[in-house]
This record gives C-alpha cells, structure tokens and sequence, in this order.
C-alpha cells in the first residue's frame, strides 16, 4: 500500500483534482483513471508501478471521487470526467501522453477519445464497454453465478447501491462484489487485493447517483469512427460485467485499434494476469510514445517523490 504523500490538488476550473504521481517525473506521462463511480486511486495499488521505470504515472480522483474537491454535484457526468481529462492534461502542462482507463475509468478514456480525438496522444481502455446494451443481461447472468452463497452475496450488495450511506458502507459492497469480478470467485488473490487497496477513500454520493442513472449511460458504439488515434482494447475472458465481446466491438469500430484479451482473467486483469498485463501496456506504450518523440524528452528538475 502507497501513502499519498505524492499527492496534491490540482485546479482545472470549477473542480481541484487530487493526482497522485509515481515513477520518472521526466518520463512519458501515463493518466490512470480509476473505476467505480466512487472508487479513487487507490484501486490500482501497486500494480502498475513497475511501469514508472520510463513512464510518468499520474494517478487521478475523479471529480466527486476519492480527494477530489469543488465541485458541484450536477456536473458528476461521464462526459465531464472525459472533459476533465483535457483540462488536467492542460492544468499539468502535457503536451504528450497517454490516458488508461479501467472498469469505469474505461468509460471515461474511450468518451474522451470520441470527444476529443488526439487531445490524448494514446488511449487504454481496460475493461470497459461502447454501449451499455452489454449490461442488459447482468441478472440472468448473476442468476447463473456460482458458488450459491456468492451470488447471494453479490445479489445482496447489488441491491443497497443506491442506498449507501457511508465510507464503511461502500468498502462493504466492494469486498460483497468483488468475487463477481474474479474468473474464479474464490480467488485467494481476493485477499491480497483487498490489502493492496487499502486506504482507498470510497464516495457513497456518487455511486448513488450513477447507480440510479445508469452508471453513465455509456452510448459510443456508433462513434468510435471519430477516434484518429491509437487506442488499446484490454478485457477478461470471463468478464461478466463488461464481456470480451463488446471489447471486440469496440476494437473493431476504431481504427487501428490493437485487442488483448487475457484467457485467464475477469474483471480485474491486472490483478489477475499482472506479469501479461504490463507486458502489453508497455509494449503498447513503448511503441506509440516512441513515436511521439521525436526530440529530446523535456527535462525537468523535478524529485521524484
């Protein structure tokens, strides 16, 4: 577990988002969007910070997320996180760099790449969806979920979402959930996750909102067209929340667009093909900001944290 010591506020208008930075502050910049709604940073532990070698990770609370402040509950909308992007990158003086996204934060770097085409130099999208049409079938899916006790588990948590109170009360629903998003529901890994995470700040508010219209109304499959730039499709085999068909889709309605799907994963492939998982990030990556500099990377005197 990380202390966010690295961390600070950083104003882009009508909102301060907390970023927390790790890696080569000299490096290509990386934006790593969390999930949720009302998940912060935290949700990728440590797992990708072996890529903070050569890469500039930035690690962002959305708005209404985690640490971030300001802003008016209104504006909790997926194409204002996907704006927000935009006015982050500016507010940090990037010219260059790549965005990835997972579960959520999936929805917002794929509503940012149809939005704002080449704003983000590359995209990731990490266990997302182009249309919530993929989610139509969650209850027979969950109806057919095994072991018994689990589903009921899962069933259960499902069903206070857009009740929830409190900090406490969501890192319930998320430990209730999260054998939903394991291939194996009774992944020991679970555990080790759990712990990883630790220090998360969950926002009960958010979800709520999002749980009751639709967690963001994802709509982009007849848009990805627009998209002019390199994007990265990453999903689970056995995802049942955002199935590897619709990264199919979406890989296939974007041009270029490379597709990885991990055979042995769920929802959570970093967590549970971590090794594969930064090999093709970085193998993506490597090859695309290679391509974007074309001089010398700017320096900087800054230390890392």
């Amino acid at each position: 577990m990380h202390d966010d010591h690295q961390g600070r506020m950083v104003g882009i208008g009508d909102a301060e988002l907390w970023v927390v930075e790790r890696g080569d502050p000299g490096g290509y910049p990386l934006m790593l969007l969390h999930g949720g709604p009302g998940d912060d940073h935290h949700e990728f532990a440590d797992y990708l910070d072996p890529l903070g070698d050569r890469y500039r990770l930035l690690l962002v609370d959305l708005r209404g997320n985690g640490r971030s402040m300001g802003s008016d509950p209104s504006t909790w909308t997926l194409p204002q996180h996907a704006d927000d992007v935009v006015h982050l990158a500016r507010a940090l003086g990037l010219e260059r760099y790549a965005v990835l996204g997972h579960s959520y934060g999936a929805f917002v770097s794929l509503q940012n790449a149809v939005d704002f085409p080449g704003q983000a130099s590359q995209s990731i999208v990490s266990s997302g969806l182009g249309s919530v049409r993929w989610m139509a079938d969650l209850e027979q899916k969950l109806a057919a979920f095994e072991p018994e006790d689990l589903r009921v588990q899962v069933q259960e948590s499902w069903a206070r979402e857009s009740e929830v109170r409190t900090p406490e009360e969501f890192a319930q629903l998320m430990h209730d959930q999260m054998p939903w998003h394991f291939a194996d529901p009774r992944d020991p890994r679970i555990a080790d996750y759990e712990g990883r995470t630790s220090g998360a700040l969950f926002s009960p508010e958010i979800l709520q909102i999002f749980a009751r219209a639709g967690y963001g109304g994802i709509e982009l499959e007849d848009r990805l067209g627009e998209i002019g730039h390199p994007v990265l499709v990453l999903a689970g085999r056995h995802d049942r929340t955002c199935p590897p068909e619709s990264a199919e889709v979406m890989a296939a309605g974007i041009r270029g667009a490379e597709l990885e799907i991990f055979e042995r994963s769920g929802h959570m492939t970093f967590v549970e093909e971590p090794d594969r998982y930064l090999e093709v990030v970085r193998d993506f990556l490597d090859r695309h900001s290679a391509e974007e500099e074309t001089g010398p990377s700017a320096s900087t005197d800054t230390a890392p944290a």
